[in-house]
């Protein structure tokens, strides 16, 4: 049986404990990798191609959404972590954050949560769509603390892919009978459990990878064993994921905490998020002729990842003069992508991408 070694990353020992096998794996050149994905060959979740360093323009992109959307993002964090704490009234808080983009928002709970007083532990574990969660990391948590308080932490949603194989991971199991409790900083589609907001909004986080996630890659799957990753070394001199949680622990910091009331969840908006991101999914693949939707990537952080790591063919944005999109406007231009202003189809999206049909 293999022994799970907790490791933290480029964060600190206390911030969180990543269950993840440490792997070395040979890269796949991105266009080969989409091809392989499209024509079936090989999941996602078998291959990476190397993380390219940002450039000095991305990283001005980030310091630039860190600066606009600190406040906001610190202020989100507090609303979250005050109102898990009423949710769990004398109860200790077990996050589990979805490798990658759970993480950093992750570190900020258990901060926040620590600062009210609230006894909270922090995982990382992966979870791949169509394949599921590492139920080896899961068993792990589950031995030391139980399912009762259990709160799974992604970034945000898109179209909802991760929600709902979260659910179909778990929604079989006696110990989650009750809600998968799911939060977010922004849920878009409607699926989440908590989340502060559902708009796309410039998540400073949402716009980078490794050096934003503790220097780690992508989760790699792997059968009746901790899901995998890479260490990413060569991305070392941009990290910057110590620099954003503790930008926003200082701004977090200054808020007023006594003024802050829980998160009331409001049912009916939810679902009117559902059917709106499932007409702009269904508009979308019926005018491009996507026969597949995990080909469409909407939102900023996923549209904007989506340009980083695969081949996109169409970039979809509600407004061309947003300022929030320079990242995806600078890579676009980097790609040879044209970047089409049409607010028809994106809904209440700022971004879309439309990954490139390559087989």
């Amino acid at each position: 049986m293999q022994k799970e070694k907790p490791f933290h990353g480029s964060y600190q020992p206390t911030d969180v404990q990543l269950l993840l096998d440490i792997v070395d794996i040979e890269m796949t050149p991105v266009n080969i990798k989409e091809s392989l994905i499209q024509s079936g060959k090989k999941h996602y979740s078998d291959m990476l191609s190397q993380e390219a360093n940002p450039t000095q323009k991305h990283l001005d992109i980030f310091r630039y959404a860190l600066e606009r959307e600190g406040e906001r993002l610190a202020t989100d964090v507090v609303q979250l972590a005050s109102t898990l704490a009423q949710e769990f009234k004398e109860k200790p808080i077990i996050l589990v954050s979805l490798v990658r983009a759970g993480i950093p928002l992750g570190v900020m709970l258990h901060r926040a949560l620590q600062d009210l007083g609230v006894e909270s532990y922090h995982y990382g574990i992966s979870i791949i769509r169509d394949r599921g969660i590492d139920h080896v990391a899961l068993n792990y948590i589950e031995r030391k603390h139980g399912v009762d308080n259990i709160v799974f932490v992604d970034g945000w949603t898109g179209k909802g892919a991760i929600s709902q194989e979260l659910h179909s991971s778990l929604g079989h199991r006696k110990e989650y009978k009750d809600e998968i409790k799911l939060v977010v900083l922004t849920d878009p589609c409607g699926m989440a459990w908590l989340a502060a907001s559902d708009e796309d909004w410039l998540i400073p986080f949402g716009i980078m990878g490794a050096p934003v996630s503790g220097l780690i890659s992508r989760s790699i799957w792997a059968d009746n064993r901790l899901h995998g990753c890479v260490l990413c070394d060569h991305l070392k001199m941009y990290d910057v994921s110590q620099e954003l949680v503790d930008y926003i622990d200082e701004k977090r910091k200054k808020l007023d905490v006594a003024h802050f009331q829980p998160i009331v969840k409001d049912m009916s908006l939810q679902k009117m998020r559902l059917q709106q991101s499932r007409d702009v999914i269904q508009k979308i693949s019926k005018h491009y002729g996507v026969d597949n939707i995990n080909r469409i990537k909407p939102g900023i952080a996923e549209a904007t990842r989506a340009v980083l790591r695969r081949v996109p063919d169409h970039i979809l944005v509600k407004n061309i003069g947003d300022l929030d999109i320079a990242l995806l406007k600078y890579l676009a231009e980097e790609k040879g992508v044209t970047l089409v202003e049409a607010p028809e189809f994106v809904g209440n999206y700022r971004a879309i991408t439309i990954i490139k049909k390559v087989s």
